[in-house]
């Protein structure tokens, strides 16, 4: 398993997920999001509205997961 932040996925906290690959650990965050949504945590919404900014271009938003996903690739596996 592999663990990457909430702030290194594009969050706004310290919240660890840990997954054995990128896709679960982006659903991990997705979830955290919504749950951090629905709670009205401003720090959240703000990173969510920066994220929307990105998810505009369908480009960016691509080079954006690319991106994300070779930076969890390099990460070590969890001990």
């Amino acid at each position: 398993m592999k663990t990457m932040t909430c702030k290194q996925l594009g969050g706004a906290c310290d919240k660890q997920f840990s997954a054995n690959t990128f896709d679960e650990i982006a659903s991990l965050s997705k979830k955290h999001g919504m749950e951090m949504f629905q709670k009205g945590d401003k720090a959240h919404l703000d990173a969510m509205n920066e994220m929307q900014k990105t998810m505009k271009s369908p480009d960016s938003m691509k080079t954006w997961m690319e991106d994300k996903r070779k930076e969890f690739d390099k990460l070590p596996v969890d001990k």
